[in-house]
């Protein structure tokens, strides 16, 4: 089983994406291409960095990609929500709901490589 499976973060990012990929194939065609296409895209993206930052040693850099790819994600969704792309409201909330999950669990990951980072290392004094 691979580092990151176990993860809650990745598996609301894995349900994320499946619910974006149900979601662009129901679209009509003059959506499906484009924005469907760009919005498949992007949530793959979101599952990767997910996977990424699991296997890297400093996460930091990487989660706050994430965190800045979470807020276009959702501008994205809106924008496919205002054009009437999405199958229903309800279908918004759920996608929205996921990112929200996935942005609390990327700033608690976050805050504990913060924590790892700021502990003072052990030295041990010559002198004694």
């Amino acid at each position: 089983m691979a580092k990151y499976e176990n993860l809650p973060i990745f598996k609301v990012a894995t349900q994320f994406v499946l619910i974006m990929e149900r979601e662009v194939l129901r679209m009509k065609k003059n959506n499906r291409y484009g924005l469907g296409e760009d919005l498949r895209k992007r949530a793959s993206l979101l599952l990767s960095f997910v996977i990424r930052a699991s296997f890297q040693a400093e996460k930091t850099s990487l989660l706050l990609g994430l965190r800045l790819h979470i807020e276009e994600e959702k501008q994205f969704i809106q924008i496919a929500k205002d054009l009437g792309a999405l199958s229903s409201f309800g279908a918004y909330q759920e996608l929205m709901l996921k990112l929200e999950e996935i942005a609390k669990q990327n700033e608690g990951w976050l805050k504990s490589q913060k924590k790892k980072s700021s502990k003072p290392e052990f030295t041990q004094d010559a002198s004694v």
